[in-house]
């Protein structure tokens, strides 16, 4: 009775290997696919988080200082005299 335990065995065994192969292909497609796209995002010259709000919070700040510019401006011009 030896026969279709070791083919049983045989099937498990070659089965196992199967998967550890795929297992193997699926990492290797992964290593690539994220080297593919690494090598593309920094072709692309993407800016990081930081840099995006490093310079989202310079124009905010430039805004702001523009409003309080425009009423100050508008302040001065009430209080100059007309001119005619």
């Amino acid at each position: 009775m030896t026969g279709p335990n070791k083919l049983f065995d045989d099937l498990s065994k070659l089965m196992t290997n199967a998967m550890g192969v795929a297992q193997g292909a699926r990492t290797e497609a992964e290593t690539a696919m994220k080297s593919w796209m690494d090598r593309w995002l920094a072709d692309r010259d993407f800016v990081t988080r930081e840099e995006f709000d490093a310079v989202r919070a310079m124009a905010q700040k430039a805004r702001e200082e523009n409003e309080a510019l425009k009423a100050r401006i508008e302040a001065l011009e009430k209080t100059k005299p007309a001119k005619g």
